[in-house]
């Protein structure tokens, strides 16, 4: 299948990506062996941090091994509960797929946060490519071609999602008060913590690194609520690392577990808390 041709029906902006291209993928050897003995050749680890899920779990592992299968990558998707109090764990253990894709599901007891459940997903990850993606469908795979094309050709380091370039398709969008708030946290970061304007989206739930990027920073960060973002974009400049944009196709998720009368002053304490843990470093 022509993976150019594919994405090229649904975005107008994709980048050329075709079998050529996905061939090089293929060049990470991951520190594990197969039934066989051979090593396992991993393309992309696939995280999906979750809780309290279960009606959806079973809809998004299907979504990423689908994605997997249907563009000939070799994978691994990892989904870490964040301590949920339905069957998530439960939902996700028993989805029957195909063995040449492993499914880890990992759980903790206690609910500790996404940042924490994203965290201890990459630290177990092994894909050259490592990404994370919110429960619910929100945004399709398909969207992940451009971030692999970014990635495998030297573009950047980090590739995230953005629901706000020119390009981006929104096909659902949150409510007026939420897109408000959200405008006002992005002159926020701006401004008290120096993320350059060009970052457009720091909080879509739709990142993707270089495998061994990701690693370090995770096995770095300190936050364990969705401020988390914040502390591994900040992170990865004071390394170096490259950060790019692309756009993706989004569908907001009424199902939303953010409080925005609490919101403000998580925000604002989390995002002290960080600024004081990096100055001191």
């Amino acid at each position: 299948m022509n993976l150019n041709s594919a994405y090229q029906t649904e975005f107008d902006f994709a980048y050329p990506f075709n079998n050529h291209n996905c061939n090089k993928l293929t060049i990470f050897q991951a520190n594990f062996m197969n039934n066989s003995g051979y090593i396992y050749i991993m393309d992309i680890s696939i995280i999906i941090p979750v809780f309290e899920e279960s009606k959806k779990i079973g809809k998004d592992i299907y979504a990423a091994s689908q994605f997997l299968e249907t563009h000939s990558l070799t994978g691994e998707i990892i989904i870490v509960d964040d301590g949920s109090l339905d069957d998530t764990a439960t939902a996700a253990k028993s989805v029957d797929m195909t063995p040449e894709i492993p499914i880890h599901v990992i759980r903790y007891p206690v609910n500790r946060g996404k940042g924490y459940a994203v965290r201890t997903g990459i630290k177990s990850s092994q894909g050259e490519t490592v990404m994370f993606i919110d429960s619910g469908g929100c945004v399709p795979y398909e969207n992940v071609l451009r971030g692999l094309y970014m990635l495998n050709n030297g573009v950047c380091d980090i590739a995230h999602g953005s629901r706000f370039l020119p390009e981006s398709k929104i096909l659902m969008p949150h409510a007026r008060s939420r897109c408000l708030s959200s405008w006002i946290f992005r002159k926020f970061l701006t401004c008290l913590m120096n993320i350059p304007s060009e970052l457009t989206d720091t909080q879509c739930g739709f990142k993707m690194y270089r495998g061994e990027v990701a690693r370090a920073l995770y096995g770095q960060c300190n936050t364990d609520g969705f401020m988390f973002d914040v502390e591994i974009i900040l992170r990865a400049r004071k390394q170096g690392f490259r950060i790019k944009e692309f756009p993706i196709e989004w569908t907001a998720d009424h199902d939303s577990r953010l409080s925005q009368i609490r919101m403000p002053f998580y925000v604002l304490s989390e995002l002290i808390r960080i600024k004081q843990i990096l100055d001191r470093e």
